[in-house]
């Protein structure tokens, strides 16, 4: 499995997930919860703890790669987010099918999912910042094949975001799961390919401010 890392960029700090920062967290998820309405954001001390530890124990596997959102404009920790789904195709094919592989030293594929932010850092370029760095870890370090993204269909916000970044849209699975409201939604599913990555990145360089204007 991949070695935990701290990602640091101009104005984000990706940090491991510990219970060390779970009243950081707990204060950024008790700003103005109303962005909330499609995501499942803990809420109070007890809660975020067992979300926390749970992270930690797919973290364990290989399964996944969590991370505070530290906002360096701030100090503060704003949030979370997590590099999941993390597959490994290295060595012989798994059988029975549908059984898991061998874990390798780094993922095929990955997820980028379980995004909040608090209120306060919504709309200012953290979640932006945030997930070039992720991209660039799985891209550039780990060297994936695919970096999926999804989100509630009705998630208008957190569709445009992803859009933003310049993910290929791949679909609507219908009735996929439980949705944060506790209905059955449909999820739209995006993803970028290694090949599409380089586009990807200049991409979003350019919206962080990362080249020079020609």
């Amino acid at each position: 499995m991949p070695a935990f890392v701290t990602l640091s960029g101009r104005s984000v700090r990706l940090e491991p997930l510990s219970l060390a920062v779970v009243d950081d967290l707990v204060a950024a998820a008790s700003e103005d919860r109303s962005t909330y309405t499609f995501t499942r954001v803990p809420a109070g001390r007890d809660e975020m703890a067992s979300y926390v530890e749970a992270a930690q124990a797919e973290q364990a596997e290989g399964r996944t790669m969590p991370f505070a959102i530290r906002w360096l404009d701030t100090g503060r920790i704003v949030g979370a987010t997590r590099l999941m789904h993390l597959e490994y195709w290295q060595g012989p094919l798994p059988w029975p099918p549908g059984a898991r592989g061998m874990v390798g030293d780094v993922p095929s594929v990955a997820d980028i999912g379980y995004t909040w932010l608090a209120a306060s850092a919504q709309r200012r370029g953290v979640n932006l910042e945030s997930k070039h760095l992720m991209l660039s870890l799985a891209f550039d370090t780990w060297r994936v094949h695919r970096v999926s993204l999804k989100a509630d269909v009705r998630n208008l916000r957190s569709r445009t975001a992803i859009e933003g970044i310049g993910a290929h849209f791949d679909g609507v699975r219908r009735a996929d799961s439980r949705g944060a409201d506790d209905t059955v939604r449909d999820t739209a599913y995006y993803s970028i390919l290694d090949s599409e990555w380089p586009a990807v990145r200049e991409h979003l360089h350019r919206r962080l401010g990362l080249v020079e204007a020609a």
